[in-house]
């Protein structure tokens, strides 16, 4: 490791991540990744459902690199790691429905388990692989996330720049690298993490680009890391490096700070809403207000919405035009909820977020940031809703913590009937069934093959 500082953050991680066994991992931890891993497959094959021509195009990429492999595409044929890496992970962000570190800001599954799956899947490995490397992936993306927030999200889209190095540590492991391969790896990932925070407003398609760019990067910095590749020794601690380029108040500690006994995939989320993780609980709070007082939305005077400061500065755009856009919208949540009643996937439709009702409604949606709940923030995702009708009544909701937070998780059974929701009207029950029961059994699967085949062209 040739001008590497020994026990630098950077090394650490990086041995931490290529040493990292099954056995290390405690039951909770296990348990978790494989919750994960049925929420992220249940996400792609939902996007040939709720967006196929995102889908499809996810899939038309991936054949026009006619790039040979073993690895799968969820909906599709069999490709080279990095290339279904790549498609997997726009598959499994289309919908915006996966799961979240709200500390790193990051969509994890996305990036961690295309690269995961694909290279444990094009090695011929077992269910116990992809278990390690799916947490080692989570770690690294985590712990990357919180080195460089909360400042790197002013320009970067932290699932595609953070995650690159969770996919790289994610394929290394799979891989079996070494620890100074590994170091390589991270110093590949770093000089090619990048994603920016443009399509908040436009809802475009670079969203679920990123986490699969992402995805294959990971996978290359792998790759030509056990080719030989050189790379800068100490990626995150150079002056020149990752936390002082993509950082204006880096926190290096937290690269290193409980490796190996405090575990990241644990602090991290499940969606139970397909929307901007700072939708939910201002949508938590109008279901509330819904439930309990029904308001007439042509009656409605003003909508509130006190929160922290990063949904006003970045998901309080109300032109929405696409489903995406919908999904990043703060005031457009808030008013379907108002309006339907209830917020899954048809509320996301152009034929609700074109609906003149919700419209109106949307425009009497104001976004405050607030001191004291900006001061909770990231531990806590707090919003104050506040409707006022024409009448002069006042209905009021605040919700901290938004379904699907570890602080007010998801049941075994919620999550099953989400995975089911994605699943089943693609693949049909059959199909959805053995996947299920498969990763139930992860520990014991000896051919992770044996899972994606269920899970090719439908």
């Amino acid at each position: 490791m040739g001008g590497v500082r020994i026990g630098s953050a950077t090394a650490q991680l990086a041995a931490f991540a290529s040493g990292l066994r099954y056995e290390d991992l405690p039951e909770p931890v296990i348990a978790q990744a494989k919750r994960f891993l049925l929420d992220a497959l249940g996400c792609a094959v939902g996007a040939w459902g709720e967006d196929p021509r995102k889908a499809e195009l996810a899939r038309r990429i991936v054949e026009d690199f006619a790039a040979s492999g073993r690895a799968t595409l969820i909906g599709g044929g069999r490709s080279h790691p990095a290339v279904a890496a790549l498609g997997n992970g726009i598959l499994i962000n289309a919908t915006d429905n996966d799961d979240t570190h709200k500390r790193a800001l990051a969509h994890v599954g996305s990036v961690v388990v295309p690269a995961a799956l694909a290279v444990t899947e094009d090695a011929g490995g077992g269910g116990r692989d992809l278990i390690v490397a799916m947490v080692a992936g989570y770690e690294v993306t985590a712990r990357v996330g919180m080195a460089v927030m909360p400042t790197h999200y002013r320009f970067w889209h932290s699932t595609a720049t953070n995650g690159t190095f969770g996919a790289a540590a994610a394929a290394g492991r799979a891989m079996g690298l070494d620890a100074d391969r590994m170091l390589t790896a991270f110093g590949a990932a770093g000089t090619q993490a990048a994603g920016l925070n443009t399509f908040f407003e436009s809802g475009d398609d670079t969203k679920s680009l990123h986490p699969g760019k992402a995805g294959l990067n990971g996978v290359l910095s792998a790759k030509a890391a056990a080719f030989g590749l050189t790379s800068p020794p100490d990626i995150f601690g150079h002056p020149k490096g990752y936390l002082a380029a993509y950082s204006l108040e880096p926190r290096p500690e937290m690269l290193t700070r409980g490796l190996g006994s405090e575990w990241m995939i644990l602090d991290n989320g499940f969606k139970f809403f397909p929307s901007i993780l700072a939708s939910h609980s201002p949508i938590g709070a109008a279901l509330r207000i819904a439930e309990n007082h029904a308001p007439d939305p042509a009656a409605i005077a003003s909508v509130t919405v006190r929160t922290y400061a990063t949904v006003k500065s970045h998901f309080s755009s109300k032109a929405v035009d696409t489903t995406m856009a919908a999904r990043l919208s703060v005031p457009y949540c808030v008013a379907i909820a108002l309006v339907d009643r209830v917020v899954g996937q048809a509320q996301f439709g152009s034929d609700r977020y074109g609906d003149p009702i919700a419209r109106g409604v949307m425009e009497k949606v104001e976004i405050v940031a607030d001191e004291d709940l900006t001061r909770l923030y990231p531990e806590k995702f707090p919003a104050e809703v506040t409707v006022r009708m024409a009448d002069g009544r006042e209905f009021r909701e605040a919700m901290f913590y938004p379904k699907g937070d570890p602080s007010n998780p998801l049941s075994d059974v919620e999550l099953a009937t989400k995975f089911r929701t994605n699943v089943e009207p693609v693949l049909g029950k059959g199909r959805a069934d053995a996947v299920e029961g498969l990763i139930a059994g992860l520990q014991d699967l000896d051919d992770v093959g044996r899972l994606t085949a269920h899970l090719g062209a439908r």
